[in-house]
């Protein structure tokens, strides 16, 4: 289940406060409107880490450089009908090895509207048959 949206730096400093000032998380969650659990979630934290601040959280750096991604932003620019795969190679002058559906993800991340090329198969069968109906 997702998670519900962030409580606004305001209402966290307001909970520290109030409790700072004597009251209970009960008192508190009806003062405020917010549920109990919340309210003792933000000063269990601010507890543990003495702030109320949004902590640094855990996860893998990009490998994408902020160099790499104004160059690919600027490619797209310039020719929308540019490959993924072509943007690869093109990254190599920047020294970023990356996948192409990372520059895929990355683009979309950025707003870009992907677009996927129309296949133009060659048909032995109805090209035969347009040319016998077109005589």
């Amino acid at each position: 289940m997702p998670r519900s949206k962030e409580i606004q730096k305001q209402m966290r400093k307001k909970v520290i406060e109030i409790y700072q000032s004597g009251k209970g998380y009960k008192a508190i969650s009806k003062a405020l409107g917010l549920p109990r659990t919340t309210v003792r979630a933000i000063i269990y934290k601010w507890r543990k880490h003495g702030t109320v601040e949004n902590l640094p959280r855990s996860g893998r750096p990009t490998k994408i450089t902020p160099r790499a991604q104004r160059q690919l932003i600027q490619e797209v620019t310039k020719d929308p009908t540019t490959t993924s795969k072509e943007l690869q190679a093109s990254l190599a002058s920047v020294k970023v090895s990356v996948h192409d559906s990372t520059i895929r993800k990355r683009l979309g991340k950025n707003g870009s509207k992907t677009k996927t090329a129309a296949e133009q198969k060659e048909h032995k069968g109805s090209s035969q048959f347009c040319q016998k109906t077109s005589q």
